[in-house]
């Protein structure tokens, strides 16, 4: 036996969706033992774009009967019957989390017409109810209504019971560790069965093959997998739009989350919050004045001739030359942290020499900006990261040059490097951002990684 539902719902999300109308058919795949169709009190307001998809407002649902009342009904036809929708999950888990409310279990085997008419009617460019019916002469009256939809799902549902090979499909989706029912609708087994249990990065595609969804994993297959099976709204809408699925392997979750960072800035994509926003970024520079006293300052990076060092705010630069400051003696209004003053009088910085009253001082002064600006230099570095390759043969790094990131690549074990241009001729190079520099000092915190101080290439 079958129940073939369809419900019309408040719009809210899977946890805030109330029910507003539903209808069930129970057939035993050859004519209609039972049905039930009611308006349903949902107890709150009915959005107006879900008034005008539907027809259902406020007044028409005021004097229906609340969930609780029918209840009774909805799990007697539903009784030891297989609940068939068309994207099943979606009514099935609204259904299960009102009655989870309302103190009732609600467990049927499902089935998704979805899901069955991709496998057994292939070929056809839309799965939605209305297309596919009109394609395949289905009559579809009441559209949006929950008891013209559940009619036509019926008959599709019975149309698709006697095509060829519909046994054995059949059999395959009911079976529980087919994982079919929990696939989401559009998204063909295939797509899911081709991805390795590696680490790497994931995407989520829509119907037209745009990245919607961007993640990282330790074991793709599995991450992937856990999204299906988180009922959140967002989940739900995400795998709703999944139609294909695609991965990277990256052999550690080191470039795995360096890579996802990349890639969510560099498509945007639609489901992904976290990582979009582009960071500004700033730096410090040196410049000589027409008094030939040398200054520090700080600027956006575009604007930085030369600089000297990269930040991601105006406060860590200005901590960062406070520094400079006390440890040199240096001064704060030609370093720029005091504007429009004669002298000096910074709150903080006491040891300035008197640069800014007595330009007799300018070449003692030029010396010891010079000697903060070697030690800057000095602070830098260029170094890689080594980590696990993509296979038992290959080995991962990621470079930095002068503390900032670069970008990856992989390499074959037997292959000797050792200089920078060496590991620059494998370099799958990347912008350097604020989330990747963070993803590194947090790696290199936790982590006792394998870090290998580079050799410039002229000191060959």
């Amino acid at each position: 036996m079958y129940s073939i539902v369809d419900i019309e719902t408040t719009g809210n999300g899977i946890k805030g969706n109330r029910i507003t109308e539903i209808s069930i058919f129970k057939t035993d795949g050859y004519k209609v033992i039972d049905e039930f169709t009611s308006l349903v009190n949902p107890e709150c307001e009915i959005p107006y774009f879900i008034t005008g998809l539907t027809g259902i407002d406020n007044d028409m649902v005021r004097n229906a009967p609340k969930l609780e009342e029918i209840a009774p009904k909805v799990l007697e036809i539903t009784a030891d019957t297989i609940f068939v929708a068309h994207s099943v999950n979606f009514d099935y888990n609204v259904i299960k989390n009102e009655f989870q409310q309302i103190g009732l279990d609600f467990v049927r085997k499902k089935l998704c017409t979805v899901r069955l008419s991709r496998k057994l009617i292939p070929g056809y460019n839309s799965y939605s109810l209305g297309k596919l019916c009109s394609a395949i002469g289905i009559p579809l009256k009441d559209r949006h209504r929950a008891r013209g939809d559940a009619h036509a799902t019926m008959l599709l549902f019975h149309k698709l019971l006697r095509t060829p090979n519909a046994d054995k499909v059949f059999k395959s989706f009911l079976n529980a560790k087919s994982q079919e029912a929990t696939l989401p609708p559009s998204l063909p087994k295939a797509e899911f069965e081709k991805l390795p249990s590696t680490p790497g990065v994931y995407y989520f595609k829509d119907s037209k093959g745009r990245i919607i969804y961007v993640g990282k994993a330790i074991n793709i297959k599995k991450r992937v997998l856990s999204h299906f099976y988180d009922k959140s709204s967002k989940e739900i809408s995400l795998c709703t739009e999944t139609s294909y699925l695609d991965y990277e392997e990256t052999g550690s979750e080191l470039i795995a989350l360096l890579q996802e960072s990349s890639e969510i800035k560099r498509h945007y994509p639609k489901f992904n919050r976290a990582q979009k926003r582009q960071v500004q970024q700033y730096a410090i520079f040196s410049y000589e004045d027409r008094n030939g006293i040398l200054h520090l300052a700080f600027n956006k990076l575009k604007m930085a001739p030369n600089p000297l060092h990269i930040f991601y705010s105006i406060t860590e630069c200005r901590l960062f030359l406070e520094s400079l400051c006390e440890t040199y003696e240096l001064c704060p209004k030609y370093c720029h942290l005091q504007e429009n003053v004669e002298i000096c009088d910074h709150y903080k910085i006491k040891q300035c020499i008197g640069i800014c009253s007595d330009l007799s001082y300018v070449k003692e002064y030029n010396k010891r900006v010079l000697t903060a600006i070697e030690s800057i230099e000095e602070s830098k570095t260029d170094y890689v990261i080594k980590t696990k390759g993509r296979s038992i043969d290959e080995e991962a790094f990621v470079l930095t040059r002068k503390n900032i990131y670069v970008g990856y690549g992989f390499v074959s074990k037997e292959t000797n490097l050792t200089y920078l241009e060496d590991f620059e001729n494998y370099l799958i190079r990347q912008p350097s951002t604020l989330e990747a520099q963070r993803i590194l000092e947090s790696f290199l915190r936790k982590k006792e990684p394998k870090i290998l101080k580079l050799a410039p290439e002229t000191t060959r």
